[in-house]
């Protein structure tokens, strides 16, 4: 799972990327382009529901699920046409999963702004107008190449052609390609093509550390917008994040419990980048490890299995389920069989969020 956190030039990114991977790297200068490259960083994801397995299953290590964050440089307008090493960066985001907008939503003189005011809507328009820009470029270019390949008869390619249409239609009317459903096939199309507004979006409101859980009108604004597009919003302060990261796991608490905070940013936006890509966990538990296993919702019990080795997918035989609210009332997986309550599960099982499994192969 990779997502790359984008936004215009002084809105935190980096700020917020260096906390997040508790980085070293030297705070970036204000000014536009500080990121040349996109730096990258492989994050956990934090899970209250390993804490609670630990208390009755003791392992030698604890895996949390891991989330890649990649921090792309600052887009401006024009970026579509090259502005701001735009094409540069913007091919940063093709490969990305999910997109993380950091948005604006702070007051600081002495950190400029490229627009001149701060406007989240405006900022978020800017970068989508942006990316809407470079996806009419990609499939008007692509297209006429496909359509020479269909009319040989390539079914495959008449495929490809049909789904550009349909996206062209909605991009030359400005709307995000994330708004059409697509069937399996179509959306393996979608997926080849690195279409950047059919990735999912969300927003990240950098907020003042008066404002940490996102009640002023900026935020406000976000939210609004957000919940008309279908998107989630994470209220974050990166100035905050920054000092934190730089503590001991001490002193780190006490400053959260000072204002009024029970976790650092990365738990909820972790948590909301797991719900934007579509994704959940399950568990497996044992002596040696008790791990967190990443999974897109809707997954059967063979393709979760095939997650851990593609030979349980291959060769699976079936699942012992058992949900970690029966651990905690059994205390352990021979009692919870005693009571009745360890499932066995086939092919078609649908995996649940939070299961915690045994998995039986033959190869």
């Amino acid at each position: 799972m990779e997502a790359g956190i984008v936004g215009l030039p002084n809105v935190g990114k980096s700020t917020l990327f260096n906390a997040l991977t508790m980085s070293q790297a030297a705070a970036s200068a204000n000014y536009p382009f500080c990121t040349i490259e996109p730096n990258e960083g492989i994050v956990p994801v934090p899970d209250g529901r390993l804490d609670r397995i630990t208390k009755y299953i003791v392992p030698q290590k604890i895996i949390p699920a891991t989330l890649k964050l990649v921090d792309i440089a600052g887009i401006v307008k024009g970026a579509s046409e090259g502005e701001g090493l735009g094409n540069k960066f913007l091919s940063h985001i093709r490969e990305v999963d999910a997109i993380l907008q950091v948005v604006r939503c702070f007051e600081d003189e002495d950190v400029t702004h490229v627009g001149g005011d701060v406007d989240p809507l405006s900022d978020i328009e800017t970068i989508e107008t942006e990316l809407l820009l470079a996806d009419m470029q990609t499939l008007d270019n692509t297209l006429p190449k496909v359509e020479r390949t269909a009319r040989s008869g390539d079914t495959d390619a008449k495929l490809a052609v049909e789904v550009i249409k349909k996206c062209q239609i909605r991009v030359n009317d400005s709307v995000p390609i994330r708004t059409l459903e697509f069937d399996a096939d179509e959306q393996k199309v979608v997926n080849g093509y690195g279409l950047m507004t059919a990735k999912p979006v969300l927003y990240i409101a950098n907020v003042d550390e008066d404002d940490l859980e996102g009640q002023g009108p900026h935020v406000k604004k976000v939210r609004e917008y957000a919940a008309k597009h279908g998107a989630d919003v994470v209220p974050v302060c990166a100035k905050l994040e920054s000092e934190l990261a730089e503590l001991d796991e001490e002193d780190r608490t006490e400053l959260l419990e000072s204002v009024g905070l029970t976790e650092a940013a990365l738990g909820p936006l972790a948590r909301a980048a797991y719900h934007t890509l579509g994704f959940e966990s399950y568990f497996t538990a044992g002596e040696k490890e008790v791990r967190a296993w990443t999974i897109p919702a809707g997954a059967t019990a063979p393709q979760a299995a095939g997650v851990i080795h593609t030979d349980f997918e291959r060769g699976f035989i079936r699942a012992e389920v058992y949900a970690l609210e029966d651990l905690e009332k059994f205390s352990n997986e021979k009692e919870i069989r005693a009571a009745g309550k360890m499932r066995v599960e086939g092919k078609s099982y649908v995996m649940q969020d939070g299961d915690i499994c045994h998995f039986l192969f033959n190869v």
